[in-house]
């Protein structure tokens, strides 16, 4: 007789056998891959026992090298040796700002930026995919056998395109990716539940490139992100860069070359860092022109140099925490992720900001990936003992346009993962029936001011009087955190939809900017909502009035025309100029003296209709 084995519907058919999973933070300056062993998460080192990987790929004349091969070479052969790239992903050469800080060979593409290198020209994704195939390897090498799941970590204020960019990555280097997980949040996924914390907690994520900060609450296995804000062009390679520029000013030094100018930022990187532990350092080096450097920086320098970079990661911090509707008293603890807040003055501006000394017990360095490691563990389906809940957020409102060129938002920021959110819409003219709709991202009121996402059409919508159509037009967000909009005509059924897959994002800084002139600018866009609503009014009412006169312009007597006209005159006149309230002011003067033209108007209609019926067949 044959035996059925006998599992749990979600476990393993084999009932000893568990899954390899893997988390991996690819990070800008470091990247490390961690796992789940006996219920414990620990990241996976290479052969001479270091568990981070510098984030640097290097095409020489013998292939590929990546990590510290790669980074022994950065110095003298910078145009080929490619660090930082993440914070290149998603982005094209126009937002590149600052490309002079680059010693690399770009090109000019459609879509996102490329570097000339000795193999041919690469973009940011398949370096990336170049590195994430190294931590892939080291995790195949480490858990003997082909990976089934990973989760790779992005920056909370990653857009689509950048979350996309980074999909494509691991799916170049072969990793069969579960999900992308937000930083911030897998450091919170590690540090709660290694602590096994409860309350509400400020995580803050100064990496090598960027920087975010999200408020999560932790209660009963249950982790809540309420809210999350950032900066994608703020990291550690901006606190190297001062104190590169502070060499060559300090020094008196000439411009460098490309190799000169790599190998003062790998001198400036090692002093920042040396910093930490020691009040002043030495910083020597010779040029290849023979031009030697012999300056000490002290880390009171540092902290002078630096002090507008430490407060420019404040501000993302209280909106954050007014967007939780939280003062900074309720919240319980700060987690400090990345190797950037190893900085004295970093830690000292979180600790006076929440009046409690930041937490530090787990690796800034590591947390990060312990966190996607655990995630990953459970995604793939190996079972442990302890359950809980993941509900992250979308760090950016999205919508559409609505006629005067206003934002109508159809998912607000800071909603909870995956979410569907569907609004009804209708048409402006009679017998339209085509509608064009355009996918838009940011927080202010005028599409001109926020970030064009898509554009797609839905057509053959029956013609019916204006207003008559219902247009149900949905989001969706996975929990990646990619858009798909779909838009259907309830009456006929037809429908189009599109997913939101953009050939690169948001420019440096444009996020954080967006919500920065939200606030700014929040009075001026009220204004400017108000009287384009207006607008809207008076272009429907004017046009509707015109139409009357022509069908019917009989019932109105001459003096009553006049008031019309009078009152169409001043709409016009006002429709042009800025002030909604004497805009609002007219089109109600309109609607009234028009009032008894449409009861005649509807008598007339009414009769139209009952002509040469019998009243007994009314009834019917």
């Amino acid at each position: 007789m044959a035996l059925l084995q006998i599992a749990e519907p979600d476990a393993s058919p084999a009932p000893h056998a568990r899954k390899r999973a893997i988390g991996i933070d690819l990070g800008t300056t470091h990247s490390l891959v961690a796992t789940v062993r006996h219920g414990l998460a620990v990241v996976l080192p290479d052969a001479e026992g270091r568990p981070l990987v510098p984030s640097i790929v290097r095409y020489g004349e013998d292939g590929v090298t990546t990590g510290y091969a790669a980074m022994a070479k950065q110095a003298a052969d910078p145009h080929n040796t490619i660090v930082s790239a993440k914070r290149l992903m998603g982005r094209g050469l126009a937002d590149l700002d600052d490309e002079r800080r680059f010693p690399y060979r770009f090109v000019d593409a459609p879509g996102m930026v490329r570097i000339g290198t000795r193999a041919g020209v690469k973009s940011p994704v398949e370096v990336s995919a170049d590195l994430l195939r190294a931590l892939r390897e080291r995790g195949e090498a480490s858990l003997g056998g082909p990976i089934d799941g990973a989760v790779v970590t992005v920056p909370a204020y990653f857009d689509e395109a950048q979350r996309q960019a980074t999909k494509d990555a691991a799916r170049v280097a072969g990793l069969p990716v579960l999900r992308l997980l937000n930083e911030p949040t897998a450091a919170a996924i590690a540090y709660g539940l290694d602590n096994a914390a409860e309350g509400v907690y400020a995580v803050y994520d100064l990496g090598g490139g960027t920087f975010d900060i999200s408020i999560l609450r932790l209660a009963k296995g249950v982790f809540e992100v309420l809210a999350t804000s950032g900066d994608t062009a703020l990291g550690g390679d901006d606190f190297d860069h001062r104190v590169f520029c502070w060499i060559i000013e300090a020094g008196k030094l000439p411009p460098p070359s490309a190799a000169d100018a790599r190998s003062l930022l790998v001198k400036a990187r090692t002093a920042k860092e040396q910093l930490t532990l020691h009040d002043e350092v030495p910083i020597v080096a010779r040029l290849a022109d023979g031009t030697p450097v012999d300056l000490v920086l002290t880390r009171t320098t540092l902290t002078e140099i630096t002090a507008n970079l430490v407060a420019k990661t404040l501000q993302p911090v209280k909106r954050a925490l007014r967007d939780a509707k939280l003062t900074v008293s309720q919240v319980n603890g700060v987690v400090l992720v990345g190797g950037a807040t190893r900085m004295p003055q970093v830690r000292r501006a979180v600790a006076e900001l929440f009046g409690q000394p930041p937490l530090t017990n787990l690796d800034p360095d590591e947390v990060v990936a312990l966190g996607a490691a655990i995630q990953a563990n459970k995604l793939v389906g190996n079972r442990e003992d302890d359950d809980w809940l993941l509900l992250d957020v979308t760090p950016l409102s999205l919508g559409l346009e609505t006629m005067g060129g206003l934002v109508e938002k159809v998912i607000p920021r800071n909603s909870t993962l995956p979410v569907a959110r569907a609004q009804e819409f209708t048409t402006f003219k009679d017998g339209q029936s085509a509608m064009a709709i355009h996918v838009v991202q940011g927080e202010r009121e005028k599409v001109a001011d926020c970030r064009s996402l898509a554009r797609f059409e839905l057509r053959g919508i029956p013609p019916m009087a204006a207003g008559a159509a219902r247009v149900r037009v949905s989001f969706a967000v996975d929990a990646d955190g990619l858009l798909e909009v779909s838009a259907r005509e309830e009456a006929s059924g037809v429908a189009a939809q599109v997913s939101v897959k953009p050939s690169y994002g948001l420019s440096d800084g444009e996020i954080a900017r967006m919500l920065q002139d939200s606030f700014a600018h929040a009075a001026d866009d009220m204004r400017a909502r108000a009287l384009a609503e207006e607008q809207v009014e008076a272009d429907r009412l004017v046009e509707a009035t015109r139409s009357a006169l022509a069908a019917d312009g009989d019932l109105v007597a001459a003096d009553e025309r006049a008031r019309i006209d009078d009152a169409l005159a001043t709409v016009a006149r006002l429709r042009a100029g800025g002030e909604h309230a004497a805009l609002r002011a007219a089109n109600a003067q309109l609607n009234r003296v028009t009032e008894p033209f449409a009861a005649r108007r509807m008598d007339r209609g009414v009769r139209r209709a009952l002509a040469g019926r019998r009243v007994d067949a009314l009834s019917d």
